[in-house]
């Protein structure tokens, strides 16, 4: 009995030993736990509050791709007005450009014409030029001719002059030899 008891009281102490063990398991464990809890309601905080901003994020993102959707639409209209703008202007400058170019040609035809029509009067000109020429220098020659007997002419006119000036100096001073000699004459007493 005595065995008996003392082996009781061993397995008693071992179990007390044991339960204490465990005590301190299990309040390790809860402390653990405990731990874990707060964890867990610090994390579903912060998962709520991660889905909440998600949910937030996703709606700015639909209103955003709500918005870049509409802009990329009126980017698109604006791009497509534009563009048939662009073509009409295009093919209003093509066709100005088609005319411009059809001018050009009829110019440089008419400047062609032009310019042998030009050629043409230069020739006429030069040689209407080189024949009044030659009857301008014909026409000095004779104006020449006739000066040089003009002058002639009128040497002799001016010797013949004068001549006919020394002619009545000579019958003016014989005249007044003839009207002293006629006063002479009718003075004298004979002659009357």
């Amino acid at each position: 009995g005595a065995l008996l008891y003392t082996r009781w009281q061993h397995t008693v102490r071992s179990a007390e030993a044991l339960a204490q063990k465990y005590k301190q398991q299990q309040e390790a464990l809860s402390a653990q736990l405990q731990v874990v809890y707060e964890h867990r309601s610090r994390l579903e905080r912060s998962l709520q509050k991660e889905r909440g901003e998600h949910k937030k994020t996703k709606e700015d993102f639909l209103v955003y791709k709500l918005e870049a959707q509409e802009a990329l639409n009126k980017e698109k209209q604006d791009s497509m007005n534009r563009y048939g703008a662009l073509s009409s202007q295009h093919k209003i400058l093509k066709n100005q450009h088609e005319d411009v170019k059809k001018q050009l040609l009829d110019l440089q035809l008419q400047h062609n014409s032009l310019k042998l029509e030009h050629r043409k009067a230069l020739e006429t000109h030069s040689q209407k030029y080189a024949q009044l020429q030659q009857e301008k220098d014909s026409e000095v020659a004779n104006l020449q001719d006739t000066v040089y007997k003009l002058r002639e002419e009128s040497k002799l006119l001016r010797k013949a002059h004068q001549e006919v000036h020394s002619q009545l100096l000579n019958a003016q001073a014989q005249m007044e030899e003839f009207r002293q000699l006629k006063e002479a004459l009718q003075k004298m007493p004979s002659f009357k």
